[in-house]
């Protein structure tokens, strides 16, 4: 009897705890109109070689290996693209910037997708 009286009011409980579900919608941030907007910082976070091969328009370069030693460079910045070749560097940048609290920053992921952007008029 015991046993049943406590299943009964751990049904209960768990009924009671339940949470309810909310459609909770992020703002993503539109590419086109951030990568083409003047008050954009945009990072090459590849290796110095690779950026003077090619890079984005008016981009900058950070290697990823230095992304610690310019946290206050991230920090002046109004908004912050850092992009690479294939977008894993591109991440571990901005998992970086954000332990320490720098928020301006999104990824594009790679030169291509920010070249591409660069050409569509927002």
């Amino acid at each position: 009897m015991k046993f049943l009286i406590s299943i009964m009011i751990a049904g209960f409980a768990a009924v009671s705890c339940t949470t309810a579900v909310h459609n909770v919608e992020v703002q993503r941030p539109n590419m086109v109109e951030m990568v083409n907007s003047p008050e954009t910082t945009l990072v090459d976070v590849r290796i110095p070689a690779e950026f003077e091969q090619k890079t984005a328009k008016n981009a900058v370069n950070i290697p990823l290996a230095e992304i610690e030693n310019n946290l206050e460079f991230f920090r002046k910045q109004k908004q912050v693209v850092v992009f690479c070749n294939r977008g894993l560097q591109a991440q571990s940048a901005l998992d970086i910037l954000r332990k320490h609290g720098i928020e301006n920053v999104v990824s594009a992921k790679t030169l291509e997708n920010v070249s591409a952007i660069q050409n569509i008029k927002p």
